[in-house]
């Protein structure tokens, strides 16, 4: 779970003000709070998630990622740092 946190705090401080309002946890993203994030939930959160990136991590094909699921997408989808 914290890796799910750390994660969006990082892509809020690298994003635009109207992105920094977009919630941050796990919890807030889940707005029908099925335990689950859809891609369109996550899309508000994560716009530069494509389609394919949530399929190949929606492991079980229930068409909504859970924390498990969503831990193994981010090191693919998060921006590479800088070296």
């Amino acid at each position: 779970m914290h890796k799910i946190v750390l994660s969006l705090a990082v892509l809020g401080f690298s994003a635009t003000a109207a992105f920094a309002q977009t919630p941050t946890s796990f919890a807030d993203v889940d707005t029908d709070a099925n335990g689950e994030l859809s891609f369109a939930e996550l899309q508000m959160a994560w716009p530069d998630l494509t389609q394919a990136e949530f399929d190949a991590a929606d492991s079980d094909t229930s068409a909504g990622l859970g924390p498990d699921e969503l831990n193994s997408l981010q090191p693919a989808a998060l921006p590479a740092t800088p070296q």
